[in-house]
């Protein structure tokens, strides 16, 4: 997730995903995911375009290309700010936050201090995630 592609976050994962799910591989993977929503919805493009530009173009490249053409151009300091508010997102509704905790639980019951997606994620897959301070 946080990989950049054309200067946003998550669009590169978002990619890997929705491929996976053209190809019918896509396991527990979800596309789109509300964090693939937020993406979208900022660069001022649906799921269906994406979904039907990754189709079209078999390249990372090619995709690239097309959302750097298509993408509503946001300045470099406003992106900036855009990716780490969607790094810094965490659960946004008691049902997201028993999701979240679910999900954690199941992979580290320890790590109370992670508060964000993306952070999640990256424990998830087995990235190191450094110990966060817990904010009472």
């Amino acid at each position: 997730m946080r990989i950049k592609l054309e200067g946003y976050v998550h669009l590169a994962r978002m990619l890997d995903k929705c491929r996976a799910v053209l190809a019918g591989t896509e396991g527990e993977y979800i596309y789109p995911c509300p964090m693939d929503e937020r993406l979208l919805e900022f660069a001022g493009i649906t799921s269906e375009q994406f979904t039907a530009a990754v189709n079209t173009n078999p390249a990372d490249a090619g995709v690239a290309a097309w959302f750097r053409q298509t993408a509503t151009p946001h300045p470099t300091a406003e992106l900036e700010k855009w990716n780490e508010k969607l790094l810094a997102r965490g659960p946004s509704s008691p049902e997201s936050l028993k999701k979240f905790k679910k999900y954690r639980d199941a992979v580290d019951p320890s790590r109370t201090d992670l508060t964000a997606w993306s952070d999640l994620q990256d424990l998830e897959e087995g990235r190191g995630v450094p110990q966060r301070q817990v904010v009472a």
